[in-house]
């Protein structure tokens, strides 16, 4: 391949697990609790196989964190929709899947619940 080569990837983490302040009902307000969060970010990378032109893991980890830590937050769909717009911040990331599951929200009857939104580049 040659160095002018662009290639498509998908950059992704998943089951990262974050303790947020987030619900809507009066037994969640004042507490934390735990989510599990997936991102699946859409760059065009180099074929060079620098790591100066690929993007950190970590750096989706650290913006779950932060989004977390927040304070907080009524709705999985406003962690999400916020993560995203951090994960797009990076002008590498054409495109954001986040996905946002809730373990506890319809405990025991469920395993969990939760949203995916899809934020990309106008």
């Amino acid at each position: 391949m040659s160095g002018s080569t662009l290639i498509s990837s998908k950059v992704f983490v998943t089951g990262v697990k974050v303790q947020a302040e987030i619900g809507v009902y009066r037994h969640e307000i004042g507490r934390v609790q735990p989510l599990i969060v997936d991102v699946e970010l859409d760059v065009p990378i180099d074929a060079s196989d620098r790591l100066s032109n690929t993007l950190n893991y970590e750096a989706i980890l650290e913006a779950a964190q932060a989004v977390a830590s927040g304070g907080h937050l009524a709705l999985v769909e406003t962690f999400a929709h916020r993560l995203a717009e951090r994960c797009l911040a990076d002008p590498r990331v054409t495109r954001a899947r986040v996905r946002v599951e809730k373990p506890l929200a319809l405990a025991p009857d469920a395993v969990g619940a939760g949203v995916e939104i899809v934020l990309g580049r106008a």
